[in-house]
C-alpha cells in the first residue's frame, strides 16, 4: 500500500514538472485598423486604429493563454439625433461623430493549427475618453472571438470581432424617430473590428 502511494506522488511530481518544463512565455506587440459602431443606431463605421501588447503563454502545442492591454478607439459616424429646437418648436435631425477611448484588458484563449489560430475570451474595456454628452455606464464588458496567422519569424496577421455587452448610450438623448433603414433601439452597445499585425518576441 506504502509502495503504490508513493509510486503515486511521484508520478504526480513528475507530470508537474514536465509540464512546467513545457510551458514557454513570449511578450509581443499588436496593433492595427478598428472599425466600430455602435448598435441599433443609424450610423456609419468609424474607422480609427488600436495598438497595445501582450502575454502569450504556451501550455502545449496547441493551446496557449493571452493576456494581453490594448488602446481602442471606438465609436460611430454620421449619428442621426432627432430633436425639438427649443426656439422654434420644430423637430431638427443633427448628425454627430461619436468617438470612446478605452483601455481594453482582455484574457483570450488560442487554439493553434500549425501556423493558423482561434482566438476567443472576454476583455474589461476602461473608458479614458469620449465626446459623448450622455452616456449609461462609463466602462463595458466585451468578448472577443478572431482568427490569425503567424509566421515563423515571429509576425502575425490577425482579424478579430469584438462586441460590447453593456449599454453605453443614453437613448433618451440619441435618439431618432424617423429611421427606415435600421432598428434604432434602447440596447445600444460596441461593436468593434480589427484588422492588424502582431509580433511576438522570441525569449530564452
Amino acid at each position: 500500500m506504502y509502495t503504490k502511494k508513493l509510486a503515486l506522488v511521484v508520478f504526480f511530481f513528475w507530470a508537474v514538472i514536465n509540464t512546467q518544463a513545457q510551458v514557454t512565455f513570449k511578450p509581443g506587440l499588436r496593433a492595427g485598423l478598428s472599425l466600430s459602431t455602435i448598435s441599433e443606431m443609424h450610423a456609419n463605421y468609424r474607422p480609427d486604429f488600436y495598438v497595445g501588447g501582450f502575454g502569450e503563454i504556451n501550455f502545449t502545442k496547441r493551446y496557449a493563454l493571452q493576456p494581453e492591454i490594448n488602446y481602442i478607439r471606438q465609436g460611430s459616424n454620421n449619428v442621426a439625433r432627432n430633436f425639438i429646437d427649443q426656439d422654434t418648436q420644430t423637430e431638427r435631425t443633427v448628425y454627430q461623430d461619436l468617438q470612446m477611448s478605452y483601455l481594453s484588458i482582455g484574457l483570450l484563449n488560442k487554439l493553434k493549427f500549425n501556423q493558423f489560430e482561434i482566438q476567443f475570451g472576454p476583455a474589461l474595456d476602461v473608458l479614458l475618453s469620449d465626446n459623448l454628452a450622455f452616456r449609461k455606464t462609463y466602462n463595458d464588458l466585451s468578448f472577443v472571438t478572431g482568427v490569425a496567422y503567424k509566421m515563423p519569424s515571429g509576425l502575425g496577421f490577425e482579424f478579430r470581432f469584438k462586441k460590447g455587452l453593456l449599454d453605453v448610450l443614453d437613448s433618451d438623448y440619441y435618439h431618432n424617430n424617423s429611421n427606415s433603414h435600421y432598428l434604432f433601439g434602447d440596447y445600444n452597445t460596441n461593436v468593434n473590428f480589427q484588422i492588424g499585425i502582431s509580433y511576438s518576441f522570441e525569449t530564452k
